[in-house]
C-alpha cells in the first residue's frame, strides 16, 4: 500500500481505501454485519488506514461496524464520516447548527469514538455553502473535541469551490473518474493552492467502469442504478456518474481497446485516479470480500504513459463530455 498526505488534514492515510455505502450488502439490500466485519478487516490487513462512512448508510449499521473495527484493530485508522442526508426535505433551510451537531454527536455514539476524524457535509443544496453559520457551527465542535476536521461531499465544481473558502474545510470529497474529468481542471488547481484533500469518489461510475454490466444487465428496484438514472431520487450524477448506461457501455468498450490487458477495467479506471497527485485518496465501496481484493490489484499497475492517458482523454471528450462536463 502506498499513502498519500489528506491535505492540511496531515494525516497519512492509504491511497486506495474504502467507502462503505455498500458495505455489508449490495445497494438496496440488508446489512450483512458478519460479511461487513470481514470486508472491513481485510481491508485493514491489507493497508487500508481509511475507511468513508455516514449516519445514512444502513442508518447508523456502518459507522457501527467502523467504530467496532477501529476499538478492536491495534492499527492507526482513521474515519470519516457525513452527516446531512437525514434532513428531510433536503432543503437548504432543514441546516440548522443545532441539527448538525446533534446528527455528529449521533454518529459519535454510533461509533463509540470520542472524537471523529473528519466529519463532512453529505452532499447539501447548493445554497448552504453560502452560509457561514453552518461552517462556524463545525468550528466550535472542533474546539469541542468532538471532531478533529471538517470537510464536504459535494456534486458540482461550484460547490467545491466555494467550500473552500472556508479556512476550516480540510478536505473535499468529489466524484472523478474516467467518466467525470471536470474536476481535474480549475478545482484541483485552486485545492493544491490551499492544500485541500481531495477524496475521489464514485470511482467506478456505479459499476460501470467495472466493465461486466451488458445492455441486458438487470438491478433491483431498491437499487439506484434501477430507479435513479435520470435523477428521479437524488442527484443524477451520483447514478452512473449521470452518463446514460447505453452510451457507458459503448465508451467502456473502448477504454478496454486501449488499456493493458493483462488487468481488468475495474483496477485501470481506480489507476487511472491515483495517475493525479492532487488526489489523496480513492474510496471505491464493495459488498464483497472478492471485490475488495480486485480493487487492490489496481496498486500493482505501472503507471500509465501519456499517450495512454490522451488516449482516455480522447475517448471521454468524443463520447462523454458533451452530456456531463457542463452539468456537474
Amino acid at each position: 500500500m502506498n499513502y498519500r498526505v489528506l491535505g492540511k488534514t496531515g494525516l497519512e492515510i492509504s491511497e486506495l481505501s474504502l467507502g462503505t455505502w455498500q458495505v455489508g450488502g449490495k445497494w438496496g439490500s440488508g446489512f450483512d454485519g458478519n460479511n461487513a466485519e470481514r470486508i472491513l478487516n481485510e481491508a485493514v490487513d491489507a493497508g487500508v488506514n481509511f475507511i468513508d462512512t455516514a449516519d445514512v448508510y444502513e442508518n447508523g449499521k456502518s459507522e457501527r461496524a467502523v467504530g467496532d473495527l477501529i476499538r478492536l484493530r491495534k492499527e492507526k485508522i482513521y474515519i470519516a464520516t457525513k452527516c446531512g442526508r437525514f434532513i428531510n426535505p433536503h432543503v437548504s433551510e432543514g441546516y440548522q447548527p443545532k441539527i448538525l451537531r446533534k446528527y455528529v454527536e449521533q454518529s459519535l455514539r454510533n461509533t463509540g469514538l470520542d472524537c471523529l476524524d473528519l466529519v463532512q457535509l453529505h452532499c447539501p443544496p447548493t445554497e448552504v455553502y453560502y452560509r457561514q453559520e453552518i461552517f462556524e457551527e463545525f468550528e466550535k465542535l472542533k474546539e469541542e473535541g468532538k471532531i478533529l476536521n471538517l470537510g464536504v461531499s459535494v456534486e458540482k465544481i461550484e460547490e467545491a469551490l466555494k467550500a473552500i473558502e472556508y479556512p476550516n474545510v480540510h478536505t473535499v470529497q468529489i466524484i472523478f473518474n474516467m467518466f467525470r474529468h471536470r474536476p481535474s481542471e480549475l478545482f484541483f488547481k485552486e485545492a493544491k493552492k490551499r492544500n485541500i484533500g481531495i477524496i475521489a469518489r464514485v470511482p467506478l461510475a456505479s459499476g460501470l467502469l467495472t466493465g461486466k454490466f451488458n445492455p441486458e444487465s438487470s438491478f433491483s428496484k431498491e437499487d439506484h442504478r434501477q430507479f435513479n438514472r435520470k435523477g428521479e431520487a437524488f442527484d443524477q450524477g451520483e447514478t452512473f456518474a449521470g452518463v446514460d448506461f447505453n452510451l457507458g457501455l459503448e465508451a467502456v468498450e473502448k477504454l478496454k481497446s486501449i488499456l493493458p490487458d493483462q488487468f481488468e477495467l475495474v483496477q485501470s479506471a481506480l489507476k487511472w485516479i491515483l495517475m493525479w497527485q492532487e488526489v489523496s485518496c480513492v474510496i471505491p465501496g464493495v459488498s464483497k470480500v472478492e471485490q475488495l481484493h480486485s480493487n487492490l490489484r489496481a496498486l500493482d499497475i505501472r503507471d500509465f504513459s501519456k499517450n495512454e492517458m490522451d488516449a482516455i482523454k480522447d475517448i471521454y471528450t468524443s463520447m462523454i463530455r458533451p452530456s456531463v462536463h457542463h452539468r456537474w
